[in-house]
C-alpha cells in the first residue's frame, strides 16, 4: 500500500485557521516523534536508543506488540520513520514532508509505504481502505494537537529551550 495525503496547516485566505510558522510544525513533528505517548493514547511505552546528528532510533511497545524503528530528521523539512522488518510486521516507511508552495501557505504531506509488492496490494486492498482511513485520522489528530500546543506557546523556541 502506497498512500499520501495532505494536511493544509496554513491559508491566508481563510481566517478560521490560525497560521503557524514552518518552525512551529516542525518543532511539533519532532515532538510527535520523540514523545509520541503525548499524540498516541494507546502507546504503552517509547524509549529513544542510538542519537545521531540525522536521527535516532526509538522502540515502541503497545501491549505486547514492540516495534524498532529509525527516525531520520532533515531539519525544517522533513522527518522519515523506517521499519525494519521484524517478526510479523514488513518493512515500511512513513515520510513527513513540510510544503511550502508559496508565501504563508504550508502543508504537511504524509506519505506511507507498508513495503508490499502491487499483488500483495491487490488482495489487501479492502483492508487496505481501512489502514488509509485510520492513518489519515491519526495525522489529522496530530496536527490538532499541534494547533492546540502552538496556541499554547508550547512549540515556540522560548518554551522549549
Amino acid at each position: 500500500m502506497k498512500f499520501e495525503h495532505l494536511i493544509e496547516i496554513n491559508d491566508p485566505l481563510n481566517p478560521l485557521i490560525d497560521p503557524l510558522t514552518r518552525e512551529q510544525v516542525w518543532r511539533g513533528l519532532v515532538l510527535h516523534a520523540e514523545s509520541p505517548k503525548l499524540f498516541v493514547p494507546h502507546l504503552d511505552e517509547c524509549t529513544i536508543g542510538e542519537r545521531t546528528d540525522s536521527g535516532f532510533t526509538r522502540s515502541r511497545r503497545f501491549g505486547e506488540l514492540r516495534i524498532d524503528d529509525r527516525v531520520t530528521l532533515t531539519p525544517l523539512q522533513q522527518i522519515r520513520y523506517d521499519v525494519h522488518a521484524q517478526g510479523d510486521i514488513s518493512a515500511s516507511n512513513l515520510t513527513v514532508t513540510i510544503e511550502a508552495p508559496e508565501e504563508h501557505i504550508l502543508f504537511v504531506r504524509f506519505r506511507y509505504d507498508d513495503g508490499h509488492d502491487a499483488a500483495t496490494d491487490a488482495a489487501n486492498a479492502m483492508y487496505d481502505e481501512f489502514k488509509k482511513s485510520a492513518y489519515q485520522e491519526a495525522d489529522i489528530d496530530v496536527i490538532r494537537l499541534l494547533r492546540e500546543l502552538a496556541a499554547e506557546g508550547r512549540l515556540d523556541a522560548s518554551y522549549l529551550n
